[in-house]
């Protein structure tokens, strides 16, 4: 058996493991990356940037079929070609997985394709089809990311029952999807889905969409899927299905009785699961936090040398989390006096509107029995939305009633997600809500939407009512 010896090893070429690689390289240390899949990981392949990318195409679609009422004229109808569509999104990822392998080798670090195990301390073992290599390293890494939960009676194995990765590469779109799960991933493949002209139903067990997110958002999302001609069943279980005489029939259990619906795809979307599983953590007696690593402000485990970043090392399992993990923990590899103080994780959701936020929804600071102040502007306030024949939804900044510092904020609307960053740097910077307010905001932009929702909470808003 080959043995390598490295300073530092990162399992894993996803979003938290190619910069936490291409960091410690930077930084001057010997580093091998080891993937057993595909280099980008789960997002830039079959997660963030195709899904986005089918879920542009698709609003781009609606933008097309709706333009006369900005007085633009289609002379003929606009029809999808799913197969031009997968091309480009697939041209996408190629790029982009490309551009990984080329960063990582001209940073200077080696790779390694394979499935690694932990088997002693500081110790790899890396299989492939070419043998077995055994890596010995003083760092180690975790960056194995998380896969699709799987539930009884939904086989992903089966051609009717998507996970999210299958449904980011149909050949067809279905004329009758059923969407397990009213969470971000099925609201966001859902709505996709029902532009490409999809009679959508979506199935959630709790009593509202997407768990957790503030009640004011809920409604608007709510209110726009139904525009969609969406199909909601909440407080609602699956329970199996089985092959009908003109499609698959799924059987569900609703408040008012079991149901039967009768679909041609099953988009299975009830969460993830860390991939925890046969790395060998038990003979090493690292400490798991539930299904996740357990792991300190320095991402350190409790075994020497070990450490765990991204969706293996807890909630929440977002892409930029796992970047801003991987390069952390080559700085503290490095040497470095460093450690996790992230005032906030910011979150995007990319339904239609898109949903944002960065520290505290409104009902988590009230929950905390926290006094606040909340200042609310809806789009429809601001010009620029207008302009774009977008005005659904709002901006709202949560202060501090004590001494007006932001505790959070939640955008729902058009380019949310582009808004967010201005939120998070406030947060991470205790900036005071007139911060916000009293920087100037170009004009025409949605970005005044912040500006006038941070002074609204001060009661002093000039282009809504205070």
């Amino acid at each position: 058996m080959e043995t390598k010896k490295y300073q530092a090893v990162v399992v894993g070429a996803g979003p938290g493991g190619y910069p936490c690689a291409i960091r410690l390289a930077q930084l001057g240390v010997k580093t091998l990356c080891v993937e057993r899949e595909f280099w980008g990981g789960v997002c830039l392949n079959v997660g963030c940037i195709p899904s986005k990318a089918l879920i542009t195409a698709g609003k781009r679609l609606q933008d097309i079929h709706t333009a006369a009422t900005m007085g633009i004229q289609v002379s003929g109808e606009a029809t999808l070609d799913v197969a031009a569509m997968m091309a480009w999104k697939n041209g996408i990822v190629k790029r982009l997985t490309g551009g990984v392998q080329k960063l990582l080798e001209g940073n200077g670090v080696d790779r390694l394709m394979g499935t690694a195990r932990l088997v002693g301390p500081g110790v790899l073992e890396v299989m492939n089809d070419e043998g077995t290599t055994r890596v010995e390293a003083a760092h180690i890494v975790l960056a194995t990311g998380s896969r699709p939960v799987e539930i009884p009676g939904f086989a992903f194995s089966d051609p009717r029952v998507l996970d999210s990765t299958k449904a980011l590469d149909i050949s067809e779109v279905p004329h009758r999807a059923v969407v397990i799960g009213g969470g971000y991933i099925g609201l966001e493949l859902g709505t996709a889905l029902a532009k490409f002209g999809s009679r959508v139903t979506v199935v959630e067990f709790m009593d509202q969409l997407l768990p957790g997110f503030d009640p004011d958002v809920v409604k608007v999302i709510s209110r726009k899927l139904k525009r969609s001609k969406i199909a909601v069943k909440l407080k609602s279980k699956a329970l199996g299905w089985e092959e009908g005489d003109s499609g698959a029939l799924v059987t569900i259990e609703t408040p008012k009785g079991t149901e039967t619906l009768e679909t041609d795809a099953i988009l299975v979307t009830v969460g993830r699961r860390p991939n925890t599983e046969d790395l060998g953590l038990e003979d090493l007696g690292v400490e798991l936090d539930g299904r996740f690593i357990a792991i300190d402000e320095q991402c350190r485990t409790n075994v020497a040398g070990l450490y765990a970043i991204g969706d293996v090392a807890g909630q929440p399992m977002l892409a930029h989390k796992a970047t801003h993990e991987g390069e952390l923990v080559a700085e503290v590899i490095a040497g470095r006096a460093v450690e996790d103080q992230a005032r906030t994780v910011p979150a995007v959701v990319f339904t239609d509107p898109e949903i944002a936020t960065a520290g505290l929804m409104e009902h988590e600071a009230r929950d905390r029995g926290l006094e606040i102040k909340v200042g609310k502007v809806p789009f429809a306030a601001v010009g620029r939305s207008l302009t774009t024949n977008e005005t659904t939804g709002f901006v709202k900044v949560v202060v501090d009633a004590a001494d007006d510092r932001v505790l959070g904020v939640t955008i729902v609307g058009a380019h949310a997600s582009d808004l967010i960053s201005e939120c998070a740097l406030a947060i991470e910077m205790d900036a005071e809500a007139m911060d916000i307010g009293m920087t100037i905001h170009p004009h025409p932009t949605l970005a005044e939407g912040v500006m006038e929702a941070a002074k609204a909470a001060l009661g002093e808003a000039i282009h809504v009512l205070n």
